[in-house]
């Protein structure tokens, strides 16, 4: 997935523009210069074609303030990661010094930028754009963050750069990423599977800063793994590093197939080990959560049963997720990620046949039906299989808008109860029947 990085001096509308885009109110919007601290991240669509944005703070060249500088180191990062930049400026203050030092900063990335001219509301803004040439990057593109106005064509420009998506070019290998906290022991986990000291190894947090892949043969097969950079708390970051390698772990997260996260097993499940999950879930990746340092965790015959029980109990959305207790320092049961993660690639890739999901389904939905909703009887008449990795079912009914969620809940655990999909992730598709159902790419 592209990376889309806006940058521009404080206070031109950078975050009105990013929630914009991500059609959401994620990234803070004041009027005082500087409120964007830290680079915000979240994916966008338009046209079929998805990418993911940055929002950056604002630039202040020529200043000793510490958050300046960290501002600028930020934002350099930013462009130096991103495939594609925004650079916004505003229309109705006209060029400044900071956006001509800025142009010239973009233009030595010698990257595909959009010169955007924002705070454009009506037509007469529009020509006063014009005066954004003298920057030497191109067509300015008027618009108005705050109202959506002219974002239109600058997202058919955008997405007209993005490749489409192609199976054809896809690695048939799995695609391992080790994700956790700092200093879990996610570069240990790889060591351990590889045998050698490939990815430096030490004890302080934040040491790998980038995703590492390595290929290691397991029983004849490639499997490639993907050790990442630490995932933080937001307000724990105070490194620009930090920032780059989140960004860094959410795209390894977005191009594997199956997540192992990776807890430590003497601090236990944590708050933020639960975000974490719920990234991978939510890209529908195969997961799994790994305790390591499990050597240093005082046990008896019952612990392991003790931590599965108290895992269950906070993540009782996530029942479907295996558990593993592994040791990096003895490499004790480090090998069962390998299996289970092959395991998990090949459920997402099965594809089961319609006439079995409905001889399954069909009379657990007749024993159990929908509750009627506003006097509507709601009828499930079939459900199929339309695509593997992930597995997306479609559900055909008469009034798939009225479906209670606790409902859709209820088929997924029957499906579960009946296929094996531990690790899977699924998604659940309610449509009117009689209607032909075109799958998305």
């Amino acid at each position: 997935m592209k990376l889309v990085a806006i940058v521009g001096r404080p206070n031109v509308g950078k975050s009105t523009l990013f929630n914009r885009l991500i059609r959401e109110r994620r990234a803070i919007v004041e009027a005082t210069p500087g409120v964007t601290r830290d680079r915000l991240y979240a994916h966008a669509e338009w046209a079929g074609r998805r990418f993911t944005v940055i929002d950056t703070g604002g630039w202040v060249p020529d200043s000793d303030d510490l958050l300046a500088r960290a501002v600028r180191e930020q934002t350099a990062l930013a462009i130096e990661e991103a495939d594609i930049l925004l650079f916004v400026v505003d229309g109705r203050q006209g060029i400044t010094p900071i956006d001509v030092e800025l142009a010239t900063l973009l233009r030595a990335a010698q990257k595909p930028l959009f010169l955007v001219v924002n705070k454009c509301d009506t037509a007469e803004w529009d020509a006063a754009a014009a005066e954004f040439y003298a920057l030497g990057l191109g067509t300015p593109y008027p618009v108005a963050a705050a109202s959506g106005r002219g974002l239109g064509e600058l997202l058919d420009a955008l997405v007209a750069l993005l490749p489409e998506t192609s199976g054809a070019e896809a690695d048939p290998r799995l695609k391992l990423a080790i994700v956790g906290r700092p200093n879990v022991g996610k570069s240990s986990i790889v060591n351990a599977l590889l045998g050698r000291p490939q990815v430096l190894v030490t004890p302080i947090p934040g040491t790998t800063r980038d995703a590492v892949d390595t290929v290691i043969r397991y029983y004849g097969e490639e499997v490639l793994l993907v050790d990442t950079a630490g995932l933080r708390r937001r307000s724990r970051i105070r490194e620009h590093i930090e920032l780059y390698s989140v960004v860094r772990t959410i795209r390894a997260i977005q191009r594997c197939d199956v997540a192992a996260v990776v807890v430590d097993a003497y601090e236990g499940l944590r708050d933020y080990d639960k975000h974490i999950l719920a990234d991978v879930v939510e890209a529908r990746k195969g997961v799994m959560l790994v305790f390591n340092k499990w050597d240093l965790v005082e046990k008896d015959a019952t612990t392991a049963d003790w931590y599965l029980q108290q895992v269950r109990q906070e993540l009782p959305a996530l029942p479907y997720v295996p558990v593993l207790f592994v040791s990096a320092v003895t490499r004790q049961r480090v090998f069962t990620i390998l299996e289970v993660a092959k395991r998990i690639h090949e459920r997402r890739r099965q594809r089961i046949p319609t006439a079995q999901l409905n001889r399954i389904l069909l009379p657990i939905i007749e024993r159990t039906p929908p509750p009627a909703v506003h006097g509507k009887e709601i009828r499930i008449n079939y459900v199929t299989q339309v695509r593997t990795e992930p597995p997306v079912f479609v559900f055909f009914c008469n009034h798939p808008d009225l479906l209670p969620d606790s409902y859709k809940r209820f088929l997924e655990k029957a499906l579960r109860e009946h296929i094996d999909l531990e690790g899977v992730p699924i998604s659940f598709l309610f449509r009117r029947k009689n209607v032909p159902y075109r799958l998305q790419t």
